[in-house]
């Protein structure tokens, strides 16, 4: 089984999951500028300024927190039959058009 590096609880009531494994290919593969930067990404799934929903994918949630006044860090999860997982992270400076489903 694989080892689960964190689980978190959103706004949202869904928890959001990432492995061990997962977080190392976010962060080797994905986006390298991520490493490090788990509790930042654990913040921004608790305690977002801003959470979105996909327009490509209803399954798919934006959750955005600042990191400063014109950059944000992206948490992009995934929720299927009520179980949240974790699809990549990197900053950003822009928030995706998308239905706003909370606000800070």
């Amino acid at each position: 089984m694989e080892e689960l590096l964190f689980e978190v609880l959103t706004p949202l009531k869904f928890t959001v999951r990432v492995t061990t494994d997962y977080w190392r290919i976010i962060t080797t593969i994905k986006h390298r500028i991520m490493i490090n930067c788990e509790a930042e990404v654990r913040e921004t799934l608790a305690q977002p300024d801003e959470i979105r929903r996909s327009k490509s994918d209803h399954d798919v949630y934006l959750f955005y927190r600042a990191r400063n006044e014109k950059r944000w860090v992206c948490a992009v999860t995934r929720r299927l039959n009520g179980n949240g997982f974790l699809i990549t992270t990197y900053p950003t400076d822009a928030i995706k058009e998308g239905e706003q489903l909370w606000k800070k």
